[in-house]
């Protein structure tokens, strides 16, 4: 939705993605982060955890994923333009499908050869049973 169609209080709920042994793999790799947590399952089986647990950025990175696959109108969106009060607050694991819950907090106009505004969505990503993994306001950009 462009910026004018949005109100403070609008919700949205994405579709759920299943986090895989795949995801541990490919990220550490990617991001170079071969931490134990994330890829010593020996180790981690005498863990608090009991297993290994995702990285927190790919959380943060499949929950961008999420919204613009939510998104019904790419082009209205301009920019990502920032992340306040990221926190990683319960575990996520191999096997575990995690959703986005957001609602629109706040909007202000923005001068900006493209766009409107800046939206703020107070962003949770939940685990199917409710659990929230991850909390955060993120900003858009929006025409």
């Amino acid at each position: 939705m462009a910026y004018s169609d949005l109100e403070v209080g609008d919700r949205e709920v994405t579709g759920g993605r299943t986090v895989t042994e795949a995801d541990l793999v490919n990220f550490a790799g990617v991001s170079g982060d071969f931490n134990a947590l994330h890829t010593d399952a020996d180790a981690m089986a005498d863990s608090d955890f009991g297993e290994r647990i995702a990285h927190g950025a790919f959380v943060f990175a499949a929950m961008t994923g999420l919204l613009w696959q939510a998104r019904d109108d790419e082009d209205a969106v301009v920019a990502f333009y920032g992340v306040d009060g990221l926190r990683f607050r319960a575990p996520t694991f191999v096997g575990d499908t995690i959703h986005v819950e957001l609602e629109v907090a706040e909007k202000r106009p923005h001068d900006h050869p493209e766009a409107e505004g800046v939206v703020a969505y107070d962003i949770e990503v939940q685990k199917a049973d409710g659990t929230v993994v991850l909390s955060a306001t993120t900003l858009s950009l929006m025409r």
